[in-house]
């Protein structure tokens, strides 16, 4: 995977400039799935993400923004809000033959990362960016949600969290200030050693990999007992056993708002919270989807401090970020940790602020000068290696 490479200095930033580059990453399947069959949750449609695709191309080009890089995929999400867009920016498309699975949102990012984004807008929910964190960990994320129950992405009307992250990949403002480092859950068991993947060969008798594995989550990594991986349904109260969570909020929707419920804590705390659920323990009413509030039965709860390992008991099953994703054996040793090393979470109005001081949305001295906006613009469309389909102006 190529990762990015150095650029001359700037006198606006202290270091090192950005070339505009603004990556788009639409989930196409977010706020569509079978989740909604369960709870009320808002359906996100396709038209619905193309609008929200392109006021966010039209604030980041205004902001500055002179490139926007964007993934093909089957629904045609980028592609038809961009095609015909009439903005003063360069669009490349690039094709990674999607199939509208998980995989396409890696690979978008690796070919992404390969072209020098700056700055990535993301259109899912938590799944979506934990798969994004678990590509490009390092990246610069202004995570827009559409999701079903999202903590990680927020609500920001797209036109201002377009400009913000035009003003981060032009280099006008510096992500020091204004895009801190976001927590990390990280899951081990045996010695595994890296996102999704095994580090060793062959198979324990559970079907789990005989060397081990590391999954992450943005916010929350919760064992439930007597559920299955792939379930897709909101959680069953009754069967949480153990939710450890980076950030956590009364106001939340999700697994989450369990622990916000009985100790709050944001994204700045260099802290967690795990809860211990189960037979016996105090009963406590929970939005665990929207529209669905769901007793679970508490234990006890604390604070967890950053690195401080958190074992896992089974048999239960992991879920991460509402995904149930693998199986935890009786005898299985899974331990999990919250670090600050996940993606740079950009925060939109501080952004805008600092845009706003720094003069970029006055004519005389923004990015694109006095050029006019709506100019059309030329689309080049690439397969991820960077080979060219066609040109269309």
């Amino acid at each position: 995977m190529a990762g990015s490479a150095s650029r001359p200095s700037d006198s606006r930033t202290g270091g090192d400039s950005a070339d505009g580059a603004v990556g788009i990453i639409a989930n196409p399947v977010s706020g569509r799935d079978v989740r909604r069959v369960a709870a009320r949750g808002a359906v996100s449609t396709t038209e619905d993400k193309r609008n929200r695709i392109a006021r966010a191309v039209i604030g980041a080009v205004t902001a500055g923004a002179t490139r926007i890089v964007a993934m093909a995929e089957p629904f045609g999400i980028a592609t038809g809000a961009l095609t015909d867009l009439r903005i003063d920016a360069e669009i490349e498309i690039v094709d990674v033959g999607a199939t509208v699975s998980p995989a396409d949102t890696i690979r978008a990012v690796e070919a992404m990362r390969a072209r020098d984004v700056s700055v990535l807008v993301t259109l899912g929910g938590d799944g979506t960016n934990r798969t994004i964190s678990g590509v490009w960990p390092e990246a610069t994320l202004v995570p827009m949600s559409t999701g079903t129950n999202n903590v990680f992405p927020s609500l920001t009307e797209p036109t201002v969290a377009g400009a913000a992250a035009g003003l981060l990949a032009t280099g006008v403002v510096d992500p020091e200030a204004c895009a801190p480092r976001s927590k990390l859950i990280t899951v081990t068991s045996g010695n595994g050693t890296s996102g999704n993947g095994t580090s060793g060969s062959g198979r324990s008798p559970d079907g789990e990999p005989a060397g081990g594995w590391t999954e992450i989550a943005l916010v929350d990594a919760v064992t439930l007992a007597d559920d299955f991986v792939g379930n897709r349904m909101p959680a069953d109260g009754a069967r949480l056993r153990q939710v450890l969570v980076s950030r956590a909020h009364p106001a939340s929707i999700g697994l989450s708002s369990l622990a916000g419920l009985l100790q709050p804590c944001s994204f700045e705390d260099d802290a967690g919270v795990l809860v211990e659920c189960g037979p016996g323990g105090r009963p406590m009413r929970v939005a665990l989807a929207p529209g669905l509030y769901r007793t679970v039965p508490v234990i006890d709860h604390r604070s967890v401090q950053l690195g401080e390992t958190v074992e896992l008991r089974g048999p239960t099953v992991l879920s991460l970020d509402g995904d149930r994703e693998r199986t935890i054996g009786p005898d299985q040793a899974v331990t999990a940790d919250v670090q600050r090393c996940g993606p740079r979470v950009v925060d939109v109005d501080l952004a805008l602020e600092l845009g706003a001081a720094a003069g970029v949305f006055e004519t005389s001295r923004a990015p694109t000068g006095d050029r006019a906006l709506n100019e059309a613009s030329k689309v080049h469309y690439h397969h991820a290696d960077g080979s060219p389909i066609r040109d269309c102006c």
